[in-house]
């Protein structure tokens, strides 16, 4: 049996997942500054991904910097949604406007 499949699906769904708290998390302490942390992990991720030669592994870290890629436009929609009240705004956070 081949569960490379499987592993990668698996993988991306926890991906996935993981990343959806860490953007709301990343705004809420830091604001939308950190993109460029999203841009320079998820472009590692995707490079690392050309030089695995396990093909589950490979594909995780193509699904893992391509996420990070889509986390720079999520970060800018979670702004979005605390100015439009759907999520609470962090007092303590001073971001230049």
């Amino acid at each position: 049996m081949n569960y490379q499949g499987l592993i990668t699906g698996i993988g991306t769904f926890l991906i996935i997942g993981l990343l959806h708290p860490v953007v709301i998390k990343s705004e809420y302490y830091f604001g939308t500054k950190v993109w460029p942390l999203f841009l320079i992990t998820g472009i590692a991720f995707i490079g690392l991904s050309l030089f695995l030669t396990n093909i589950a592994a490979s594909c995780l870290s193509a699904v893992m910097g391509f996420s990070l890629l889509w986390s720079i436009n999520e970060l800018f929609e979670q702004k979005q949604r605390v100015e439009k009240g759907w999520f609470p705004e962090n007092p303590k956070k001073k971001e230049k406007k």
